[in-house]
């Protein structure tokens, strides 16, 4: 068991034979009175999100997770499929589970799966992915005075905001973890 004040950002727990990954955490000390523990997390074998309360001093089930090195494969548009790097066997994963992640998908990638038991249940993907720009909005001459951005869509299909300095044809790192463009990549 452990403390939902200990309940962070990425923290896996089980409660109401369901398994959470917390995705927001904020914690909330009024002038009198005990603690209110507020979280949004997504259960990981529905792909729904819940917002639940917890007062301070609650105490959840903690979740034990196993961790492989996995490549990703291919997908036919519902489920992605992942090959564990040490056995070999295939597992998928159904896109409303890996959520926005799907974006950064590209064939190859090296992940790491979360597994419970046998079953796997998340993904975690790189902290930075490169993308091949297959499409970018045309830059208006002029507008260099300040941070100036446009869109641009990459070659999986997720669109990103890059300076306007960027083009078409062009490799950029993206930020899997909010999705915002690192730099260009030569």
């Amino acid at each position: 068991m452990i403390d939902v004040n200990d309940l962070r950002k990425g923290v896996t727990f089980e409660y109401d034979d369901s398994l959470y990954k917390v995705l927001e955490y904020s914690h909330h000390k009024p002038g009198r009175g005990n603690a209110t523990i507020r979280i949004k997390a997504r259960n990981l074998r529905s792909g729904g999100t819940i917002e639940k309360t917890f007062q301070s001093g609650e105490r959840v089930q903690d979740a034990r997770l196993d961790y492989h090195m996995a490549q990703y494969l291919y997908t036919d548009g519902e489920t992605y499929y992942f090959m564990d790097q040490e056995n070999f066997e295939q597992y998928p994963l159904r896109a409303d589970i890996l959520g926005e992640y799907t974006g950064f998908l590209k064939e190859e990638m090296a992940v790491k799966l979360t597994f419970y038991g046998t079953e796997a249940l998340d993904v975690e993907l790189p902290t930075t992915v490169d993308l091949k720009i297959i499409q970018a909005d045309v830059a208006v001459r002029g507008d260099t005075a300040t941070g100036v951005t446009k869109n641009v869509t990459v070659e999986t299909g997720v669109q990103v905001q890059v300076p306007n300095f960027v083009n078409e044809g062009d490799t950029i790192r993206v930020d899997t973890r909010t999705g915002t463009y690192v730099t260009r990549v030569q």
